[in-house]
């Protein structure tokens, strides 16, 4: 199974931690410290595929996470494996509906943010009897959203639970009791060098007056290359937005202001390459399904080493290499990052990088209408004569899909759709807002 389940995912060989966590007893609790970006899902998903049973009828593994995106994150994982094993995500900002329709028919694995299934848990959607694993997957950053009473609830109500798995990129000297974890089995790979990112760092100086403006020369230098710009509060993030829209610089915000709707759709558009920028808080800095990063910018300082490693991981992920800026002020000194930058001269006339040349198609249907992704490739490529190459990423959400159509030819796509069926049904098809 694991074989199948590697082949799969493509991947060839796993890393030395990966190996480690599928090593541990099934019977030993576990809790694994390692960064961001080193493959935790993996680590935690494969020994757990070896202990689930295809002949239990209820749910057998629950996962707990800080958040949606996290958990959309581990049930594309999970599904990628191809194995025979159910899994249903439930997360706030879900429906409801679906969600309890859903676990009429148990998934094998629950995964979820706590406070969702705890929700379900109250109003007994699910029996808790065959659960025999539980995983709190970053669960450093679930007790600092604030979900130790809901955990702590959710672990109360498994009366069979054999093994406990903690995962997180943050070392933890006391695990608190409510857990009920027990002469754990512990890794740590947060100080093996293999497992830290290959980053070089260099700072941009300015004045408070003119950081805007750096960052706006800055990201014109590094062009159409994937890019984070991290910042500290959602008032950041939209005056550099505001700028940005201004000068024609096509971008995506992201933030826990936003509505999930919104959250999806931003990053489903950076993994397809409609941008390849996004302005975050540190929402965006762990547990995300985005792809390779090459240029982490700090517009504003992380408070703590910890926050500004995790920024930094989404970079230099497996391997890779990347570039961290810091945008620094006279009176900011980062010396509590433990790294002294490169200080570099931006240019004197910066350039605004021409768009992608990808742009996203909206089409108001989905899994629930039975649409599926060979559905969206007949109607682009045979109705739409669209070239094969012109035709990018496609995602099926529950109730509508996004395709990822070249710039130059989406106008026109949704033209010739404009009286277009899919399925016997007249669907809404139009360029993604």
């Amino acid at each position: 199974m694991i074989k199948k389940a590697l082949s799969n995912l493509r991947i060839s060989a796993l890393n030395e931690m990966q190996e480690a966590a599928l090593r541990t007893p099934a019977d030993k609790d576990l809790i694994l410290f390692s960064p961001t970006g080193s493959g935790k899902t993996l680590g935690f998903l494969l020994p757990l595929i070896k202990s689930l049973d295809p002949g239990a009828s209820r749910v057998q593994a629950l996962i707990l996470v800080p958040s949606r995106e996290l958990a959309l994150q581990i049930e594309q994982v999970f599904k990628a494996m191809g194995t025979s094993f159910k899994i249903t995500c439930s997360y706030g900002g879900h429906s409801t509906r679906i969600e309890r329709n859903s676990l009429m028919h148990p998934p094998a694995v629950l995964v979820g943010t706590p406070g969702r299934v705890a929700w379900h848990l109250r109003r007994e959607g699910f029996s808790t009897e065959s659960v025999r694993t539980l995983i709190l997957d970053e669960f450093d950053k679930s007790l600092e959203f604030g979900f130790q009473e809901d955990m702590s609830y959710i672990i109360g109500c498994l009366p069979a639970l054999e093994r406990r798995m903690l995962t997180s990129a943050t070392r933890m000297d006391e695990i608190p009791l409510f857990t009920g974890v027990k002469d754990p089995l512990e890794l740590n790979y947060l100080n093996k060098q293999e497992s830290l990112p290959d980053l070089t760092y260099k700072a941009v100086l300015s004045t408070a007056e003119d950081k805007l403006e750096a960052l706006f020369s800055l990201i014109c230098m590094i062009g159409n290359r994937s890019t984070l710009v991290f910042c500290n509060h959602r008032e950041a993030i939209g005056r550099i937005g505001e700028l940005l829209d201004h000068m024609g610089i096509v971008h995506g915000e992201f933030h826990g202001g936003m509505e999930q709707e919104d959250r999806e759709r931003t990053l489903l558009k950076f993994r397809n390459g409609t941008y390849r920028l996004l302005i975050t808080t540190d929402l965006a800095a762990r547990g995300l399904d985005i792809p390779e990063i090459e240029f982490v910018i700090h517009y504003q300082l992380p408070l703590t080493r910890e926050a500004f490693i995790h920024r930094n991981g989404r970079t230099a992920r497996m391997h890779a290499t990347g570039t961290s800026f810091l945008l620094l002020t006279k009176e900011e000194v980062p010396a509590h990052l433990g790294v002294e930058p490169e200080v570099i001269t931006l240019p004197k006339r910066p350039v605004v990088p021409e768009p992608t040349e990808w742009d996203t198609l909206y089409i108001a249907a989905g899994k629930k209408d039975k649409i599926n992704k060979i559905d969206i490739v007949g109607l682009l490529l045979k109705k739409a004569q669209l070239p094969k190459e012109d035709l990018g990423l496609i995602e099926v959400l529950d109730h509508s899909s996004y395709a990822a159509v070249k710039r130059s030819q989406i106008r026109s796509v949704v033209s010739q759709l404009k009286d277009e069926k899919i399925k016997n049904r007249k669907i809404k098809i139009q360029i993604s807002s």
